[in-house]
């Protein structure tokens, strides 16, 4: 078995890993970040579009995101879009800049941020998990095939296995890293 039989399987797991990382930065850590909105969809003209494709997001203070429009008729969309998502902020409309206060982390919500940065790593992890079945499955089927031989087939269950082991011990070190990072703020 050559690398390229396992590349197919490498990229899915590497791109496991990034959206677990894009979810982590979605997750409010008591500092203002733009990240944080770029889940939330407004519909505008009947498209669901990014907040940042639709108005500028700036951070005058640690605490606090200012997001001006460049269309003044989607203020209330984009108000309306914040306060559906569970981002937990209430906007703040002066009529030309839509301003999010983000408070102190207390105990509590810190808990809860650190239970969704670990439902995040166990969601990557079955999804690792689910590529290496699918992995499995596939090899089992050239085996059946006679396209491998058996040994090759304990060799390429050997060398998933070991891939899934990999990329599972990084979901665990990334999720530690996020949970170290909210327990100091």
């Amino acid at each position: 078995m050559n690398k390229e039989d396992y590349a197919e399987y490498t990229d899915r797991m590497k791109k496991t890993l990034d959206v677990m990382q894009t979810n982590f930065a979605a997750v409010r850590a008591g500092r203002a970040n733009a990240a944080v909105l770029d889940q939330i969809r407004v519909d505008y003209y009947g498209t669901p579009t990014p907040i940042n494709q639709i108005a500028s997001i700036a951070s005058p203070d640690p605490r606090t995101l200012t997001i001006q429009p460049w269309d003044s008729g989607t203020m209330k969309l984009i108000e309306k879009a914040i306060q559906a998502s569970d981002l937990g902020i209430n906007p703040q409309n002066d009529g030309r800049v839509i301003r999010l206060a983000f408070p102190q982390l207390t105990e509590e919500r810190r808990k809860e941020l650190i239970k969704q940065v670990r439902k995040y790593g166990e969601e990557s992890k079955t999804a690792i998990r689910n590529i290496r079945r699918d992995a499995m499955d596939a090899f089992k089927k050239q085996q059946k095939k006679s396209e491998i031989t058996e040994d090759d087939l304990k060799n390429a269950e050997k060398d998933v296995q070991k891939l899934t082991d990999d990329y599972i011990a990084d979901v665990d070190k990334l999720v530690s890293k996020k949970e170290k990072e909210l327990s100091e703020i």
